[in-house]
């Protein structure tokens, strides 16, 4: 049996183990203007400033828009004109831009620069349209050069599954290209597992928290992940619109609502006391 001193000297030490932690802040963008990684930095500040320790900032992306910018910092490489070259040049992530010839020309362009793998960061494009027009731009312009083009979706799609109007599906019809379910790619290139285990808590962000956060999106995959390691999960978003039933999946410990770097910062202050 142990005795009530020892049993008390345990409870210390993993108190004082897990002060000793960091937070682990991983927010997608909230929207224009709010970055990633400055909605991570405005919560760390806000954390910081009730007196933790500083946190371990790492700003997520679902694969498509932002991906390049969480990414680069991590994997190093430079960007281009539209894309970032990684990996000593052999490959290359592309941004869909705001039309798909525009998008073509980008892929055209890291292709020029003599990349082996070609990532197409298309998470969240998964409405049919504009694939015809991204496959046109490119044979237009040579085609891959053989090149291998690897698409990241937000949803876990297949070749079978993806809907042919897609730019996903598009791509995988004309070139075979893989499709990479985008949020577990981001979060593994970032070692967000290991990182998220040697935390005390995570807090997660996004622009809006509803249904599809459970869908696929990377807040969803980051806090479901924490749970399964029993790691305690807060959020911070916009709009919090998840029923109480989506919470408890989800295991959310508590959701915060803010829409401005002042708000963020408060929000990151108001969280740490319930660390």
């Amino acid at each position: 049996m142990v005795s009530a001193p020892a049993a008390a000297g345990v409870v210390y030490c993993l108190c004082a183990m897990a002060d000793s932690m960091p937070v682990l802040v991983a927010p997608a963008a909230l929207g224009a203007g709010l970055s990633a990684p400055a909605v991570a930095a405005a919560i760390g500040r806000g954390l910081e400033r009730a007196g933790l320790r500083l946190p371990d900032l790492c700003p997520l992306a679902s694969g498509g828009h932002g991906t390049i910018e969480v990414l680069l910092p991590v994997l190093g490489g430079e960007t281009g004109d539209g894309y970032a070259l990684i990996e000593d040049g052999g490959t290359a992530i592309v941004e869909l831009a705001g039309t798909a010839t525009e998008t073509g020309a980008r892929v055209l362009r890291a292709l020029a620069a003599g990349v082996e793998v070609l990532l197409l960061a298309a998470a969240g494009c998964g409405e049919p349209g504009g694939g015809a027009g991204v496959v046109t731009a490119i044979e237009d312009g040579g085609g891959l050069s053989g090149a291998t083009l690897v698409v990241l979706c937000e949803a876990r799609v297949t070749a079978a599954t993806a809907a042919p109007g897609t730019i996903a599906g598009a791509l995988s019809a004309r070139y075979g290209a893989p499709l990479v379910h985008g949020p577990s790619f981001v979060l593994e290139q970032l070692d967000f597992h290991a990182r998220m285990r040697a935390s005390r808590a995570l807090v997660v962000g996004e622009p809006r928290l509803d249904a599809e956060t459970l869908g696929g999106r990377v807040a969803g995959e980051a806090a479901i992940a924490a749970r399964q390691a029993g790691v305690p999960c807060h959020a911070i978003a916009e709009v919090n619109a998840l029923d109480p039933f989506d919470v408890r999946i989800l295991d959310l410990q508590a959701i915060l609502e803010a829409a401005t770097i002042a708000a963020l910062e408060d929000a990151g202050e108001r969280l740490a006391q319930a660390l």
